[in-house]
């Protein structure tokens, strides 16, 4: 049986294979999907590989991330 990470990383996954597919069936969204699906596939991996970790904090555009 599946631990929930192993099952949140195959659902990530399972999305990208969506978003390329779309971008195959519609040329003019293609690099949108592309990006959507390369962010699924790093969000996969960070859930397989350190499911308890944080996202750390980015600044928005042009910003100083906090200091801690």
């Amino acid at each position: 049986m599946p631990t929930n990470a192993q099952l949140a990383a195959k659902m990530l996954r399972d999305a990208s294979l969506f978003f390329r597919q779309v971008g195959e069936q519609n040329p003019p969204v293609a690099d949108q999907m592309n990006q959507n699906a390369q962010v699924y596939d790093q969000v996969a991996q960070m859930v397989e590989t350190d499911p308890t970790a944080e996202v750390p904090a980015q600044a928005p555009e042009g910003e100083q991330p906090p200091q801690e």
